[in-house]
């Protein structure tokens, strides 16, 4: 027996594909949009709208911003020889969050998983070899400490060592199949200042 009319049905089932929503906050979010002014909805409704026609990736770290380059990457007070390569953009954000990294990041958009078909091609690899050969003196890893995120890392270390690049990896303050984007500052800052040489 459905309990509510197909229009709410819809919208819990919509809202409940969304990652982290279960079924109970689906209802409880659709309740309150339609609790909401008609106007608060439709700005809402814009500005996601607008979000997913103006976001693009940085052109050179590849995170998502609305400009061409993001503000990090065009920055020039930060250290553009020193680069952080990290999973996604969510993972920048929790080290931007420490406001104690002054270098920029190059964001991968995933990390190697033999299992799930994700191999070196289906990230931003190249692009980051790209960007070594300008003026860049050390790498930071900070994938996860996952089984993908120490493949990728040691996947990354083989390809940059050659070139001479000081490449390093956090320090495992960051505990062992922890995501980076839900770990407090404190322990990222002490990840970042214990990393080691790879």
């Amino acid at each position: 027996m459905e309990l509510y009319s197909g229009h709410i049905n819809k919208l819990i089932e919509e809202l409940a594909g969304l990652p982290g929503i279960g079924n109970k906050s689906a209802g409880r979010l659709a309740f309150h949009l339609i609790s909401m002014p008609k106007s608060r909805v439709e700005r809402l409704a814009k500005t996601i709208l607008d979000a997913k026609e103006n976001v693009r990736y940085c052109s050179e770290c590849f995170t998502l911003t609305d400009k061409e380059i993001c503000p990090v990457c065009a920055n020039a007070n930060r250290d553009h020889g020193l680069i952080m390569v990290v999973e996604n953009a969510r993972d920048l954000a929790a080290y931007e969050k420490t406001g104690k990294y002054t270098g920029v990041y190059h964001v991968l958009h995933g990390a190697i998983s033999p299992m799930l078909g994700i191999g070196p091609g289906d990230i931003r690899l190249k692009e980051l070899m790209q960007r070594l050969e300008g003026d860049v003196r050390e790498v930071i890893i900070a994938t996860n400490s996952s089984l993908e995120g120490e493949t990728t890392a040691m996947y990354i270390s083989k390809l940059i060592k050659p070139t001479g690049i000081r490449v390093t990896r956090i320090a495992s303050g960051v505990p062992v199949g922890g995501d980076l984007e839900y770990i407090d500052e404190v322990t990222l800052l002490r990840a970042l200042e214990g990393r080691v040489e790879l």
